[in-house]
């Protein structure tokens, strides 16, 4: 849990991700389409993939446990969520006030 949050930190935009998922995928191309230049955290790809993938679903209640997205050290939540605050037009205002957008 520590590794995941230490990592969270570090950027306005976190997302843990596998890099065979193709909801991480298009969560990606949301965020990149909006302008913002997410931190990517393949699991898949880490020594430490598997500890960090077993935090993140203790944090989200479920499994799988990617996407998981961080904006502004703050989980947001999964696919559904990053959806659900970009129709309704929440997204961009919290990735303005995290530092991730400048428009």
């Amino acid at each position: 849990m520590e590794r995941v949050n230490k990592l969270a930190a570090q950027r306005a935009v976190v997302m843990f991700s596998m890099s065979s998922c193709c909801m991480c995928h298009t969560v990606t191309r949301l965020l990149c389409e909006l302008g913002v230049n997410p931190t990517v955290v393949e699991l898949d790809e880490d020594p430490r993939g598997k500890e960090m993938e077993k935090a993140l679903a203790r944090l989200l209640g479920r499994s799988p446990a990617v996407p998981a997205v961080f904006i502004g050290g703050r989980l947001v939540g999964s696919t559904d969520k990053v959806m659900s605050l970009h129709l309704s037009g929440n997204l961009v205002p919290l990735l303005r006030n995290a530092g991730a957008l400048w428009v």
